[in-house]
């Protein structure tokens, strides 16, 4: 993924309803949900999800398709995967990154230390 890509999807995400709802598709899968689903599931009004879901397709984070005369959306994974390795392609001076907790970069917390 490419700098402006990655500042289109951060930027998409950095709001709070767009964040839950991408957060909410990440969950249900490829299936997606409707609209009204995640409308209701978020308890936010349509009017406002609609541009909400309107700024993630935009930033190729969302899918939406038509099933008959509804409209699903879907998180797009291969540009979740995608911004998660932009975001961590220099982590640990270009090393492989441990998961263990507190070691993640050969570095330890003082929690870890004592």
């Amino acid at each position: 993924m490419d700098t402006k890509p990655a500042l289109a999807a951060l930027a998409a995400l950095s709001q709070e309803s767009r964040l839950a709802t991408f957060r909410l598709l990440v969950q249900a899968g490829p299936a997606g949900l409707s609209a009204s689903k995640i409308a209701e599931a978020l308890s936010v009004p349509p009017s406002s999800l609609s541009f909400h879901l309107k700024e993630l397709t935009h930033a190729n984070l969302v899918i939406p398709r038509q099933e008959g005369r509804f409209v699903i959306y879907a998180a797009n994974f291969d540009t979740m995967n995608s911004l998660i390795g932009f975001l961590t392609e220099n982590c640990c001076g270009g090393n492989t990154c441990s998961p263990v907790i507190g070691s993640a970069c050969g570095t330890t917390t003082a929690s870890s230390a004592a």
